[in-house]
């Protein structure tokens, strides 16, 4: 199941909302990884955003909230809207709130992507042998984000992989990649000696540095074209 709630509209379409929160990140003294309040924005909304677009959804608005303090403010929008920039989602508005009345000790934000997907786009995902899987991208987290960004997949690689017809895209998260695999597909369970790829398949993604990308056989050459080095084969010993 995605980290998602989907709520049909009507017979067309379906609202899509995906959220994502960070915590003790940006540039609070007492902040555990201290990085740029426009580098947590943008990372906490890379999360719902590709949760969000992985769901089958277009995003049309962000919602963010903001417990870093007014000063803070005009760089978390600029992180967003950098990570929009990489959509080519320039257009879509950005809202949310700031506590104002207390100060907090560490940094948190909690960002929400909406999206509207149409009722003809299919994301539910049963194993089929003749599947071809890679990650692009790298599991990631903390300060390794920022000390390894080169591995981390583009924000506009994600978004030309999730066009193509009939490939499915999923996010990883902190629970890493076999538990992501695991929930891809649901009639199925794997065990880590069931996955073949040069990278930890248990090792925490952060805000989903990688993602799994499932596709038919014939279309891998341009899926390696799109993801240039951030292609990792994936083989499933079934």
């Amino acid at each position: 199941m995605r980290d998602v709630i989907t709520i049909p509209l009507h017979g067309e379409e379906s609202l899509i909302i995906a959220t994502d929160n960070s915590g003790s990140i940006g540039r609070k003294e007492q902040d555990q990884v201290k990085v740029s309040y426009e580098t947590v924005a943008y990372y906490s909304f890379r999360v719902a955003v590709m949760e969000c677009i992985a769901a089958g959804g277009k995003p049309f608005s962000v919602v963010l909230h903001n417990f870093c303090g007014n000063d803070a403010w005009g760089e978390l929008v600029k992180g967003i809207k950098k990570g929009l920039k990489e959509l080519n989602l320039q257009d879509v508005p950005i809202t949310g709130s700031t506590e104002s009345n207390f100060h907090l000790q560490q940094s948190a934000i909690g960002v929400v992507v909406l999206g509207k997907k149409q009722a003809d786009k299919e994301t539910e995902l049963h194993y089929s042998p003749r599947f071809k899987l890679a990650v692009i991208g790298s599991p990631l987290v903390g300060n390794e984000v920022v000390d390894f960004g080169d591995q981390v997949a583009p924000l506009s690689i994600f978004w030309e992989v999730s066009s193509l017809r009939q490939v499915n895209i999923w996010p990883v998260g902190s629970k890493g990649i076999l538990n992501e695999l695991n929930q891809m597909f649901r009639t199925l369970s794997f065990a880590k000696d069931d996955i073949g790829i040069n990278l930890d398949v248990l090792k925490s993604s952060g805000p989903s540095t990688c993602f799994i990308v499932v596709f038919e056989q014939d279309q891998e050459e341009e899926i390696k074209s799109l993801a240039a080095g951030y292609f990792h084969p994936l083989s499933v010993n079934r």
